[in-house]
C-alpha cells in the first residue's frame, strides 16, 4: 500500500528527473509539488519559497539537497561547477588576500563557512590540497575559506600569533580574520552559527586565538600541531613555547568554543605539550569557574585505534554534564609535524592518517549551533 502523499510523489519523481538530467521537467514537477498540484504561471518560475517537506528532500539548482529547515527552491540556473576564487578584504588598514571554495549547486545556499588558516611557508593552494578540505566540502556541501598571509606581514608567512598585537578581540589578524568571515558568510547566505575556524601550526595558533577571541562568531575550532593563546609574546617565547611548550600561564579565555586538537606526539617542531595545554585552556573556560580540568577529565571517555594505514592514535573526549562535548583530543602516536590523513600533493601532511579533515568537519557539524549576540 502506497502511504506517500501527493507532495512526496511529486517530490520524489522531480529528483528522479533530475537525475536523469531532464531539469526542464523536474523543475515542472517541483512548481507543481510546491503549488498544490497547479501548474504555476510562468511569472512564478524563477524562484519560489518551499517549507520543509515529509522527505526533507529539496532541489536546488538542479541539484539534490537533504535539509531540515526552511529554504529557497529554485529552477536550475546552470551553477554546477564548483570554484575556487581569489580576492582580497580589508578591515582596520590590514589587507590580506584569500581564497573562497564554493561546491557546485549552492548559489547562497550552502549549509555552513569552514575558515582555514595555512601553517607558514604554505599558501591557501598547497593547503586546500593537503588537507583535502574542498573535496570532502563538495562532498557535504558547505563552503570553505582560506585567508593568505602577506609575506610583507611576516617573511615565511607564518601568522603572528606570538604578538601582542595579533592576539586579543578587536585588533590585527584576528579582527581581520573574524570580519572576513562575517561578511563572507552574510554575502553567501550561510547561517552564521555554522562558522568554524580551523589551522595548522602558526594557523593553528592562530585558529586558537580567533576562536578565544570571537565564540559569538565562531562556533567550533580545530588545533593541528598549533599552540595555545597567549603562548608567546614574542619571538624568544615563541621559540621557547614550540620547543618545550608554553610558560605562560596564555590569555583568560571567558568563553571558549568547543575544540578539536590533533598533534603528533613525535612532533619536532612544535612540541605536543602545547596540544595538551589549548585542551587545557578550553577545558577551563568550558567549567565556567563551576568545576576543575580535573573534574572535567573525569567525564571523560578514550578510545584507542589504528588507521587504515597503520597510524595508531588515542582519541579522548571531554563532555559537559549533559552529555554535549567540550573537546576532542587526538594524539598521534609516532607522527611529526604534519597534517594528518594528508595528500602529498600539498606540503606538511602524513597520509598515515587517521583524516584529520574529515574529523573535524564531523566535531564541527555534532556541536550544538552557538547562539548569536
Amino acid at each position: 500500500m502506497n502511504t506517500q502523499t501527493p507532495f512526496q510523489t511529486m517530490m520524489r519523481e522531480a529528483t528522479r528527473l533530475t537525475q536523469a538530467g531532464q531539469l526542464q521537467a523536474a523543475t515542472q514537477a517541483l512548481q507543481r509539488a510546491l503549488g498544490g498540484g497547479v501548474q504555476p504561471s510562468p511569472e512564478d518560475t524563477p524562484a519560489m519559497q518551499a517549507t520543509r517537506a515529509d522527505d526533507q528532500s529539496l532541489i536546488l539548482d538542479g541539484c539534490v539537497f537533504e535539509t531540515g529547515e526552511r529554504t529557497t527552491a529554485r529552477t536550475h540556473t546552470g551553477v554546477d561547477q564548483d570554484t575556487f576564487t581569489t580576492a582580497s578584504y580589508t578591515h582596520a588598514g590590514i589587507t590580506r588576500r584569500y581564497k573562497l571554495y564554493t561546491p557546485p549547486c549552492t548559489a547562497g545556499q550552502a549549509s555552513a563557512l569552514v575558515v582555514m588558516l595555512h601553517g607558514c611557508t604554505q599558501n591557501p593552494d598547497d593547503f586546500a590540497a593537503g588537507t583535502g578540505m574542498n573535496a570532502l566540502a563538495r562532498e557535504q556541501g558547505f563552503m570553505v575559506l582560506y585567508p593568505e598571509q602577506a609575506q610583507d606581514a611576516n617573511p615565511q608567512r607564518c601568522w603572528n600569533w606570538f604578538k601582542h598585537n595579533h592576539q586579543k578581540r578587536g585588533s590585527g589578524e584576528p579582527a581581520l580574520i573574524a570580519s572576513l568571515a562575517q561578511t563572507l558568510a552574510q554575502q553567501h547566505g550561510i547561517n552564521p552559527r555554522r562558522v568554524y575556524v580551523a589551522g595548522l601550526s602558526a594557523g593553528g595558533a592562530m585558529a586558537a586565538i580567533v576562536a578565544a577571541a570571537y565564540p559569538d562568531v565562531f562556533a567550533a575550532a580545530g588545533v593541528h600541531s598549533g599552540l595555545p593563546s597567549g603562548a608567546a609574546g614574542n619571538v624568544a617565547e615563541a621559540l621557547m613555547a614550540m620547543k618545550n611548550g608554553s610558560a605562560r600561564s596564555g590569555v583568560v579565555v571567558q568563553q571558549a568554543v568547543p575544540t578539536i586538537v590533533f598533534h603528533g606526539d613525535k612532533d619536532p617542531t612544535v612540541h605536543p605539550r602545547n596540544g595538551e595545554q589549548v585542551l587545557a585552556a578550553v577545558l577551563a573556560s568550558q567549567t565556567n569557574g563551576t568545576g576543575s580540568t580535573a573534574e572535567a577529565k573525569a567525564a571523560s571517555s578514550v578510545e584507542r585505534g589504528i588507521s587504515p594505514r597503520g597510524r595508531r592514535f588515542t582519541q579522548t573526549t571531554y563532555r559537559d554534564a549533559t552529555g554535549a562535548p567540550l573537546a576532542e583530543h587526538w594524539v598521534l602516536h609516532g607522527a611529526g609535524h604534519a597534517w594528518s590523513g594528508g595528500s602529498a600533493s600539498g606540503s606538511y601532511t602524513d597520509a598515515t592518517g587517521p583524516d584529520a579533515t574529515r574529523e573535524m568537519v564531523r566535531f564541527f557539524f555534532s556541536q550544538p549551533r552557538a547562539s548569536t549576540h
